[in-house]
């Protein structure tokens, strides 16, 4: 039976975690109690007593559970935004060529970002295939519902008495610093950062990446971009889709609560968007570390996920 220890297990992205794995039985949860939940040997104890562990923790904490792993023979799945960019580490979005296997045999794995999955997911295989050219300048707009800011921005929205701006959607990271731009750069392979626009609305949990292109941005027919597509992701996790319409209207909470991810193509020839859905929570965080410790395990990609 394989040992898991969750270290930050209370965040949203691990209590997630915890209830996609807690109820299989190839699996033994290593468990804290609360008052050791912060103590470092009986942590470190853990992190040694695993066989995977995952890290839901910020940046600063994460690299310091690595710290504490040393020694041990522990797979890490790290989802915090500390290694992504790391060359010492697999990217761990397997739908990519040649990252199955890697994040396979690794033991250091670094979950992807949300916004970043939905992006990358539809734009990798355009540049890796010489639809679009590494030093195209793209935009990007990715929704997502409130729960990708962790338990202060839950509070803030399920406030009794909230803020009246807080029921419209609003734009952040305007300086385009965002934490995922690296990774937006580095793993499709771009010559320069998008313009990244990300939105937090009023609903709990989904998320859906807008891209746009140009006729004049690519070489060859939004109908070449959708071939690519079906043949890239007919998995149960990532899948094309002809169409995502919902009688005009496509919604980013369409896929909420699940752990799979669909992308389809819309627009014309002249005007292309790129259209990925998926819950912020599940391909977009906590779907996608259950997804890899998968496979580092040798068993079905999808067990304990809900796609459908």
């Amino acid at each position: 039976m394989t040992k898991v220890f969750i270290d930050g297990s209370s965040g949203t992205t691990g209590l997630r975690i915890y209830e996609r794995i807690e109820a299989r039985t190839d699996i033994e949860l290593i468990k804290l109690p609360e008052e050791k939940r912060k103590d470092e040997a009986a942590r470190k104890e853990a992190l040694h007593e695993a066989d995977i562990a995952f890290l839901c923790l910020p940046d600063e904490a994460a690299r310091e559970a690595v710290k504490l792993a040393e020694g041990s023979d522990t797979v890490i799945i790290d989802t915090s935004t500390a290694h992504r960019t790391d060359p010492g580490w697999a990217y761990g979005f397997p739908e990519l060529k040649g990252l199955r296997d890697k994040i396979a045999s690794s033991k250091r794995i670094a979950n992807p970002g949300c916004h970043a999955s939905g992006f990358i997911a539809l734009i990798e295989p355009l540049v890796a295939e010489g639809v679009i050219s590494k030093d195209t300048a793209l935009t990007c707009l990715s929704l997502t519902g409130y729960s990708g800011g962790g338990k202060k921005m839950i509070a803030e929205y399920e406030a009794p008495e909230r803020d009246s701006l807080l029921m419209a959607p609003r734009v952040y990271g305007i300086s385009q610093s965002h934490k995922h731009l690296k990774e937006m750069k580095l793993i499709p392979g771009l010559d320069i950062e998008p313009a990244f626009y990300p939105v937090v609305a009023d609903f709990y949990s989904g998320m859906e990446t807008n891209i746009s292109l140009f006729k004049k941005d690519i070489k060859g027919t939004a109908e070449d971009i959708r071939s690519i597509y079906r043949e890239r992701y007919s998995g149960k996790i990532v899948h094309y889709e002809e169409s995502l319409d919902d009688a005009g209207f496509i919604s980013a909470a369409k896929l909420k609560d699940r752990d799979d991810m669909a992308v389809s193509v819309s627009g014309n020839e002249e005007r292309i968007t790129l259209i990925a859905l998926f819950d912020n929570l599940g391909k977009g965080a906590s779907g996608a570390a259950v997804q890899n410790m998968n496979i580092v395990l040798g068993i079905d990609e999808a067990a304990g996920l809900v796609t459908e």
